[in-house]
């Protein structure tokens, strides 16, 4: 036979909600079928019978409350920021290269001569 899905039919399995909601109160026994669940959010609690599915007052009781997440977060402090970019600087404007004469070598050429001896 071949499996058909069924579109919002009963759901398969027996997990209960109730497990991981911070409203719960479960007593297991030695047997699958020996649960005791109790839903304290009620104004008298209430023994559930059967597996739950969906609750509108579900409370996850691994989901961190804000004060438990305000210690868990890591204070990331601003850091100052420069429009330069850094290695390059513009304080100089570039000239172009004085070429001198083979007049004005030569001359000091002979005047660092004149010092040396």
């Amino acid at each position: 036979m071949a499996k058909m899905n069924v579109k919002n039919g009963t759901p398969t399995g027996n997990l209960h909600l109730c497990r991981t909601c911070t409203w719960g109160q479960f007593t297991t026994g030695f047997r699958e079928s020996d649960v005791l669940v109790i839903c304290t959010n009620t104004n008298s609690n209430v023994v559930v019978p059967f597996s739950v599915y969906e609750c509108t007052e579900f409370n996850d009781k691994f989901k961190p409350d804000w004060e438990q997440m305000e210690k868990l977060a890591i204070q990331i402090l601003p850091t100052p920021f420069s429009k330069k970019t850094a290695g390059f600087s513009t304080h100089k404007v570039p000239q172009p290269a004085q070429q001198t004469s083979v007049d004005e070598d030569e001359d000091e050429e002979d005047a660092v001569a004149c010092v040396n001896e």
